[in-house]
């Protein structure tokens, strides 16, 4: 019993301004007690702050209508165009949008048909209702002056005909 109270008295954390003293072995049982029971107030807590962390409110109700997130009205649609030689790399995030997929096929149309772009790797994601979009398209000789600010302003146009008001 001896040695399994001293080997009880080893797990503790010594307090710190003690020094190496002997201690009874009631002594011992008493803070090994106190620091169990500190430790499970620990636990308890981080059960709590971990429970918050991961209960969010869920952005879809029964009815399947979108609920924005407070955070989403704050950011206004970001469209970003650039080209490169002859390639061409369309990035736009947008939130408050009804149907970002419908949006994402609706931008590839656009580059393919009206704009003549061949699309060479398209991706989205969704988190909390905002969308990012990535395009990346590759145009021939005869397009490479057909004007990135006219594509803005498609784009532009494109993306807020989507945004919930």
């Amino acid at each position: 019993m001896k040695s399994l109270y001293s080997q009880l008295n080893s797990l503790l954390i010594p307090p710190e301004n003690s020094s190496k003293k002997l201690v009874s072995v009631p002594d011992q049982l008493h803070e090994a007690t106190e620091y169990i029971e500190n430790l499970q107030t620990i636990v308890e807590r981080m059960k709590q702050k971990k429970q918050s962390l991961l209960v969010r409110p869920s952005t879809i109700n029964i009815n399947n209508n979108v609920k924005r997130p407070p955070e989403a009205d704050l950011i206004p649609p970001i469209i970003e165009i650039n080209i490169f030689g002859y390639a061409l790399k369309v990035l736009v995030i947008a939130s408050r949008i009804y149907n970002q997929q419908s949006l994402f096929y609706e931008i590839i149309r656009v580059l393919q048909e009206e704009e003549r772009a061949e699309i060479v790797n398209a991706n989205f994601s969704i988190i909390d209702n905002v969308g990012m979009h990535t395009i990346h398209s590759q145009v021939g000789d005869s397009e490479l002056g057909f004007g990135v600010e006219r594509v803005r302003r498609r784009l532009t146009k494109l993306v807020h005909e989507f945004v919930i008001v």
